[in-house]
């Protein structure tokens, strides 16, 4: 399979599971990019991971140098696509605008957010690890929307079918899932941050794909609006803050865990439409997980 392909496939997919209705108006994703690389090398094995940065990146070409390696993908996003993080923010809009919010005011709160965020990006140092992958001449590729987006379809698809009743139902739910179940192995799964085992789950936010956290101020009008339970890969302490007064429940279900499933999800479809298995190096926090067949 050749990388420009690859990368086709990934936009192709991520605009499949979109929590946006109007899916034709999806090109790309501003946070997944070949970031180094010619479009039109073959691709058969593959490093993964979570965050790479340059010692990832050494690694990777230390291991191409012993057995051969073809691609290093990333899923958080490095280059100009850490650069253009805040433009996936406006995804959350219509996340919000399904939990009950008028588009107006989730448009006005989201649009302070993705200001904030754009300010923190723009004094980084974002081509660090583009800039060693040419040096290397080492292909890289980042993908973070487009595998948040399965995350969001899967879990939103997992709670309709199972429809959880109490918050201990929901971590049950969670630890059956293997990436989950694997983070917990590592002091590292899913918990309950705010409500009690017992209390009811009643209607669910998913903060699951939108580039980062959104806005800090929109609780109580969720709640408000009939959300009583957060279902967040992570929460900041200033949100948290935010979401007690708000008296929201609220489930981590993990980061990195969040991230490998996602990844793994994209990863089953793209070698279900290849018709292949790719090699596939785990690193800087991935595990490869495969499903037989398709999922909700």
């Amino acid at each position: 399979m050749k990388l420009i392909s690859f990368y086709k496939q990934v936009v192709k997919f991520g605009r499949d599971r979109d929590p946006r209705k109007n899916k034709k108006a999806i090109n790309a994703y501003a946070d997944t990019a070949i970031l180094y690389g010619k479009p039109s090398s073959e691709i058969n094995k593959l490093m993964v991971g979570i965050d790479i940065e340059s010692a990832e990146l050494l690694l990777a070409d230390r291991i191409r140098e012993r057995e051969g390696l073809d691609l290093v993908v990333a899923h958080h996003p490095e280059g100009r696509a850490y650069a253009e993080l805040s433009e996936v923010m406006k995804i959350q809009v219509d996340v919000l605008k399904q939990a009950g919010l008028s588009r107006e005011v989730a448009e006005k709160f989201l649009e302070e957010r993705r200001a904030e965020v754009a300010r923190r990006i723009l004094p980084q140092n974002h081509t660090r690890p583009v800039d060693t992958a040419r040096l290397l001449d080492l292909p890289l590729i980042c993908i973070h929307t487009p595998a948040d987006n399965h995350v969001f379809h899967f879990m939103k698809h997992l709670i309709k079918k199972e429809k959880p009743k109490k918050l201990k139902d929901m971590i049950g739910l969670l630890m059956a899932i293997p990436e989950y179940k694997e983070a917990t192995r590592h002091s590292s799964g899913p918990r309950i941050i705010l409500g009690n085992p017992a209390r009811a789950v009643g209607k669910v936010l998913l903060e699951m794909t939108g580039g980062t956290e959104g806005p800090r101020d929109i609780y109580g009008k969720l709640y408000k609006g009939g959300v009583r339970t957060l279902l967040s890969m992570h929460l900041s302490e200033e949100h948290l803050k935010k979401v007690k007064d708000a008296n929201l429940n609220v489930i981590i279900a993990g980061h990195i865990s969040s991230d490998n499933l996602g990844l793994n999800l994209l990863l089953d479809r793209i070698e279900r439409f290849a018709k292949k298995r790719f090699q596939v190096v785990n690193c800087s926090g991935f595990k490869r997980v495969r499903r037989n067949g398709a999922y909700s």
